[in-house]
């Protein structure tokens, strides 16, 4: 339960804090007292969108903690460590909303995510206001509210389980279908392109070959020429080297006869000598080989532009067009499976079909089933809320062939229906007309989903719309008996509810040199009495209003623990 809220610059309140009790809680004011303004700072402990104009003019943030007791939310306490977060007896929820700087989340003192605020503050909250009628009206909802009603989630997440496995399928259906529509043109085109790189005879290395070959055919010329020039010079020509070298080797020679102290010996030279004359040798034949072959040319420009545009249609390089030679031929293979595989995947489309509209008629019989309790449940809440003619009605529709309407929810198209009065024919919910008469409904709906709602907190903000007398006496004993399973806030303008408040707050303003100020006030019984008189005068008070009031209060209170 929440036991304490907190409200700091946010809207017109500087400072507010509310200490919250087990019971049923009225929060009475006048219209622009700061009654919703307090459900807005709930709603953003909720996870609701914060923006800079929240905050309180002059200031610089708004901040909204609340706190609350969660001894026994094993559940919530589990999640809290799953968080990473410290799980005790005591949770607080903390939002701060700046002007200047990211807004910031923290949980039981360690920063957070909105989404965790949001998880945490789902099954602890739950705020009916006249904006959360909209989703009781909204027929898109009413699928929703009907299978929690029923308690059939765990059974619609087998379907939906289901229906994502089958639609999975489906699409896998698609993608094969638009693959065997184009197959033909496929295959001619993978054939051709894995013959054509078969043809080619690609070898690894090949290119490099071929581009040292073009190298050296192209520049034989050069190198015959280069080649003469030293067989010339070392051999050919006159007074070519080796020729000197033998004249140096005669000389050497009659030095070493003469004197046999001078260090180099003929026959060092000789080493030399002949070495050239084998290098002469091979200059020679070196030039023999060098033989133009213009053919073998234009064979390898014609390889080289062969090998450039087959990396142009399927690879950087050699290894590249085989990798896709690869690729090509697993493509080939599965194409040639494909007929195999539909045939496969439209026999488990089949079957998982035969699953899921198994599992959307128990759904569908389940909801059928739930949508009779809740027929009755809500008549009987009619009953005691003076609405002894209206009657209410889940109405159900689907498509002539169910298996064509299968949606993530089943087949099942819902819709709440009413009738108010006697004769009247049933018509959409959403087509009330009353006011008050959608109070009532809602206080209805809400109590039949309430039995089985683990939500602790309930704050309905002026649920009494449109209604008074009598009828509202009966929605403070139903609020009142909510009481005892939940704990309720009720924001209210009427005596007859607010008498029946085992707390009761009130919010004022006033002007305090020059700003705006939010007052709380929690009132004594006998202050109590003073402001029901209020709330029954309509603004005068006499000693009379006073005593009627009194005597009103302890007539409903009496009323509201008598026996049935």
């Amino acid at each position: 339960m929440l036991t304490d809220l907190r409200i700091k610059n946010f809207a017109i309140i500087g400072e507010l804090q509310i200490s919250l009790e087990e019971g049923l809680t009225v929060l009475t004011g006048e219209t622009g007292a700061g009654k919703s303004i307090v459900l807005g700072a709930l709603g953003l402990v909720q996870g609701d969108r914060a923006t800079p104009d929240l905050i309180r003019t002059d200031e610089d943030e708004a901040v909204v903690e609340a706190v609350f007791d969660i001894a026994g939310r094993f559940t919530l306490q589990e999640k809290l460590r799953e968080m990473g977060l410290e799980a005790a007896d005591t949770l607080v929820l903390k939002r701060i909303v700046s002007r200047s700087e990211r807004n910031r989340v923290f949980i039981n003192g360690s920063s957070a995510t909105l989404g965790m605020l949001t998880t945490l503050s789902e099954p602890l909250i739950d705020i009916c206001s006249q904006r959360e009628h909209q989703v009781f009206l909204n027929p898109d909802n009413h699928i929703d509210l009907l299978d929690d009603f029923g308690d059939l989630f765990p059974l619609r997440n087998e379907y939906e389980e289901m229906y994502g496995k089958y639609q999975t399928l489906r699409e896998q259906r698609r993608a094969l279908q638009k693959r065997a529509k184009n197959r033909d043109e496929r295959v001619d085109y993978l054939t051709f392109q894995l013959r054509e790189i078969d043809q080619s005879s690609l070898q690894e290395g090949e290119e490099e070959a071929l581009r040292e070959e073009k190298k050296f055919l192209t520049n034989i010329q050069k190198l015959e020429s280069h080649a003469n020039k030293a067989y010339d010079t070392l051999y050919g020509q006159d007074e070519s080297i080796l020729e000197k070298l033998r004249f140096v080797q005669t000389e050497i020679k009659s030095i070493n006869e003469i004197d046999d102290r001078f260090p180099t010996q003929a026959e060092g030279l000789d080493a030399i000598y002949y070495g050239l004359e084998e290098l002469c040798f091979s200059l020679r034949d070196y030039c023999k080989t060098l033989i133009v072959d213009p053919q073998r040319l234009d064979t390898i420009e014609e390889r080289l532009a062969l090998l450039q545009e087959l990396k142009r249609k399927y690879g950087h390089s050699i290894a590249g067009i085989l990798e896709e030679r690869e690729a090509i031929a697993l493509e080939l293979n599965e194409l040639s499976q494909l007929k195999d595989d539909m045939g496969a995947l439209d026999a488990q489309v089949a079957l998982c079909l035969q699953e899921l509209e198994q599992k959307a008629q128990s759904l569908s019989d389940a909801r059928q089933a739930a949508a009779r309790r809740m027929e009755g449940a809500m008549e009987g809440e009619f009953k005691t809320l003076k609405m002894v003619a209206s009657v209410f009605h889940v109405k159900f529709a689907w498509h002539a062939e169910k298996g064509l309407a299968l949606g993530p929810k089943g087949w099942d198209q819902v819709e709440f229906y009413l009738s108010t009065n006697v004769g009247e024919a049933l018509k959409p919910m959403t087509r009330i007309a009353s006011g008050g008469e959608l109070s009532r409904i809602i206080l209805a709906m809400r109590r039949i989903m309430l039995q089985t709602d683990p939500v602790a907190t309930m704050i309905f903000d002026e649920v009494d719309s449109g209604v008074g007398g009598a009828t509202a006496e009966v929605i403070g004993e139903k609020l009142r008996d909510l009481a005892g399973r939940h704990q309720i806030l009720c924001i209210t303008h009427l005596p007859q509810i607010a008498c029946f408040g085992d707390h009761h707050l009130r919010i004022s303003k006033a002007v305090i040199e020059g700003r705006t100020h939010v007052r709380l006030s929690v009132l004594s019984d006998e202050e109590r009495v003073d402001e029901i008189a209020h709330m029954m005068g309509g603004g005068s008070f006499t000693e009379i209003a006073r005593k009627c009031a009194g005597e009103y209060r302890r007539s409903l209170t009496r009323k509201s623990t008598e026996p049935a």
